[in-house]
């Protein structure tokens, strides 16, 4: 009765964490403009770095060397990632941006497998064409044209997040390093880049801060607070108590959740060739995932365990 509670308790947290993810798309929209992008992001990574940076201090581990340049090149990373998503944001619509984004679940084997040398089996380039088609069909809406700016830095942030992703364990092999530590690292030099980037483009910190009213201060607060820090927390107290697959299937629920509030909140409005675009794009994700997972435990792999994945929106 204790571990059904307990595995029912992981469980609604990493859907809250999910849902929180979910509803990023939406609520940077309704905080950004393409002028105030770097002011955005500097102002959002500064309060996570501050509050990760503070829990550091308090556990009083001192960060290698090992993880300070580990968790810098990954920050670069992350910043890409954060950079092109936020960008893509103002130029989309929030249901397009969260299903876009999670054709990272199928560019990430992709590029595994590259860098491996391990084939992956026909069924998973089968379930991607899918998934690709799927983002053709909303990208265009029942229309022949092209994507838009949006959509394709949308997609140029799921490439740059199956490198980041990809990278992690590859980077922490040789020797462990602390989760919170690496996380910390990277958000603080995200900080950085967005805080000297924000000098140069659009309005500065200040400007961008002196825009916000009450309403989106809460907004702000619950980007930073809910789906940066709480997820970050609730990822690594998951996965000690349940597998790292059961996590990522979980935390794989994220399109669903910014679809459904991106057409119940946001009121996108989408054709029926819109709507075939999201079940084709759920399908195909959720297949390569799948079959990935199987093709990853034929071979006798174990599961990855990333530190510091903090790559939502």
């Amino acid at each position: 009765m204790h571990l059904t509670v307990s595995r029912f308790r992981v469980d609604l947290l990493l859907f809250l964490v999910a849902a929180s993810w979910g509803s990023t798309y939406l609520v940077a929209k309704e905080l950004v403009t393409p002028s105030s992008v770097m002011a955005l992001l500097a102002l959002r990574m500064l309060l996570a770095a501050t509050v990760m940076g503070t829990i550091v201090a308090i556990r009083r581990r001192r960060v290698t060397a090992a993880e300070l340049r580990a968790g810098v090149f990954l920050g670069a990373l992350l910043a890409s990632v954060f950079a092109f998503e936020t960008f893509g944001i103002a130029h989309t619509s929030a249901t397009n941006a969260g299903l876009i984004i999670s054709l990272t679940i199928v560019f990430t084997p992709i590029l595994d497998s590259f860098v491996s040398g391990r084939r992956l089996p026909r069924t998973f380039l089968l379930a991607a064409t899918t998934a690709v088609i799927g983002v053709a069909l909303l990208a265009g809406n029942g229309a022949l044209r092209p994507p838009n700016l949006g959509d394709l830095l949308i997609l140029g942030a799921a490439v740059v997040r199956a490198v980041h992703v990809t990278g992690m364990p590859k980077l922490a092999a040789d020797r462990p390093m602390d989760t919170l530590h690496l996380t910390a690292v990277q958000l603080a030099t995200c900080a950085v880049i967005f805080s000297a980037a924000s000098v140069v483009h659009g309005d500065s910190i200040p400007q961008y801060a002196a825009q916000l009213d009450f309403v989106r201060v809460t907004l702000f607060l619950y980007l930073v607070l809910v789906c940066t820090v709480f997820a970050f927390f609730v990822q690594i107290w998951a996965v000690r108590l349940t597998s790292p697959s059961r996590v990522s299937l979980l935390l794989g629920t994220e399109p669903i959740w910014a679809a459904i509030i991106g057409i119940t909140v946001a009121n996108d409005n989408l054709t029926q060739a819109g709507y075939c675009g999201i079940g084709l794009i759920l399908a195909g994700t959720a297949w390569g995932r799948s079959v990935e997972q199987k093709h990853r435990l034929r071979g006798q792999t174990p599961d990855a365990r990333c530190p510091g994945v903090v790559t939502s929106a």
